[in-house]
């Protein structure tokens, strides 16, 4: 059995660009009538928040929001960092040139494309030397991102930092590692602090029943959406929800107040 408090939440999507919209709109259908198209992490000079990808962009905008929400210095955490498929708009960039004309390929482009780019804009951002690891594994990418932080819990640190994030897929990627909208979602857990207590355990995974919950059906389309059934259960402060964590198991989460 694993186990945390969750200190502090971020959430960010198109139409519900921080997690009191996302509650608000969970609990009673309010939407914010001036949301934002694309995040603006304040932890990026304007030129780089400017051209940072969205997936780099909408990372840096949840984790610093958990954070602010748990009154943790970024700095003083491990992070870990989960997405489906990374930047696939970049990803399909990289393909088409490397097909077309491989000396016109862009060195900026390339170094946004690596799968730890986020975290490692979130590093230098915020100064952190605390171990930070980008973990990818499909459809259990965040289940496993959230197994990974619980045990760097485990393995000593008082509190980790956890983002998980995907965007939109273009071009032919979008045929074989589909992906609508842009979805992130972040958490500060602790060992001892104040929040919510996350209890969790790996299960034989069973049919996968249709996520119910207003979040999950609001980005369904997103590669990220198997964490929001746990999203939905902390709308409400308390519940369960299976997450995929696997080929053969799901990640039993419960939470109590």
């Amino acid at each position: 059995m694993l186990q945390a408090r969750i200190e502090g939440i971020g959430f960010w999507t198109r139409g519900l660009p921080s997690w009191a919209a996302a509650r608000a709109y969970a609990l009673d259908g309010t939407q914010p009538a001036d949301a934002p198209s694309r995040p603006s992490p304040q932890l990026l000079p304007p030129n780089e928040r400017r051209r940072a990808p969205e997936t780099v962009a909408i990372a840096l905008e949840v984790a610093m929001a958990a954070c602010e929400a748990a009154g943790r210095d970024p700095a003083s955490m491990p992070s870990v960092f989960a997405s489906t498929h990374g930047e696939l708009a970049i990803t399909d960039y990289m393909c088409a040139t490397l097909s077309q004309d491989p000396r016109a390929l862009s060195p900026t482009r390339f170094h946004n494309s690596v799968h730890n780019a986020a975290a490692g804009y979130w590093t230098i951002g915020t100064g952190a030397m605390q171990p930070a690891s980008a973990i990818s594994a499909h459809a259990a990418s965040f289940a496993q991102g959230l197994i990974e932080a619980v045990t760097q819990l485990a393995g000593g640190a008082e509190a980790a930092l956890l983002v998980a994030y995907d965007g939109q897929a273009i071009g032919p990627l979008a045929r074989v590692a589909p992906s609508e909208g842009l979805l992130g979602g972040a958490l500060v857990l602790s060992r001892d602090g104040a929040g919510p207590l996350l209890r969790a355990r790996l299960v034989a995974s069973s049919r996968p029943a249709p996520a119910i919950g207003p979040l999950a059906r609001f980005s369904a389309g997103n590669a990220m959406a198997p964490m929001l059934p746990l999203f939905d259960v902390l709308v409400r402060g308390e519940g369960s929800a299976y997450l995929p964590a696997g080929i053969a198991h799901d990640l039993f989460v419960e939470v109590t107040p």
